[in-house]
């Protein structure tokens, strides 16, 4: 698509990225989060995070095969899930830190496949065409879940890319708004914000750690997570 009206507010684009979800039919399994690293805000041009929804046929375990377009300009991205044991109802006062880090029950790593529907990439799309864009989603891969998740340290958590067996890319949980239980935290508010809350068994991914590394078909790609395992994708 070249010729499109941009939203022209959050409000407008949430409402376009909700709009397609409900046209799906598809069951929601939870949320993703983007733009929560100074390179990935430099690079749609936003100072702000977004999030969108996980629809079920897009969310896979570790290893998954999928098909991928690429027109859609298809990208990988290392990152931190977590898993929520409680609902996180919508309210008037905002939610603290130590309220999210309660309501999480499991801890997993991720690969998010990223692209856009539209022409050019993703570059200079800024941040409400990406959110009605779906946040750019092309598929969730969750590996293992961990249950002990007051043991780990995310911020200093190590996470590094390959692609065909080649480092890409490393980093750590501190890339994603410095530690992913804030991406968490703004993600509850938000949604508490909107009316909608969080609720127990979601999925929430936190964006990457890795930065954006493009992929083709017939590549093979691993997110190492040290002792929280590894997420495996092969593109058809």
């Amino acid at each position: 698509m070249d010729h499109v009206d941009h939203p022209k507010s959050s409000k407008e684009a949430y409402a376009i990225q909700h709009e397609i979800a409900a046209l799906c039919g598809q069951a929601t399994r939870g949320f993703k989060v983007g733009s929560t690293s100074m390179e990935a805000q430099r690079l749609l041009g936003t100072d702000e995070p977004g999030s969108a929804l996980l629809l079920a046929p897009y969310v896979y375990e570790s290893p998954a095969r999928i098909v991928i377009e690429p027109a859609h300009t298809p990208a990988v991205e290392g990152e931190f899930a977590f898993k929520l044991g409680r609902d996180l109802p919508p309210r008037a006062a905002p939610y603290a830190s130590d309220e999210i880090a309660d309501a999480v029950v499991a801890v997993a790593g991720a690969i998010e496949v990223v692209g856009t529907r539209f022409s050019g990439g993703l570059a200079g799309k800024g941040r409400l065409l990406v959110t009605a864009d779906c946040g750019a989603n092309i598929a969730f891969v969750g590996g293992p879940w961990r249950y002990d998740v007051g043991s780990l340290d995310l911020k200093t958590h190590p996470v590094t890319m390959t692609v065909n067996g080649v480092l890409r890319a490393m980093g750590t949980g501190a890339r994603a708004l410095g530690d992913p239980m804030n991406v968490l935290l703004w993600l509850a508010n938000q949604q508490s914000a909107d009316g909608r809350g969080l609720k127990s068994g979601e999925i929430v991914s936190t964006g990457t750690c890795t930065g954006l590394d493009p992929v083709m078909r017939g590549d093979r790609v691993q997110a190492d997570f040290g002792d929280l395992g590894s997420v495996e994708i092969s593109f058809a």
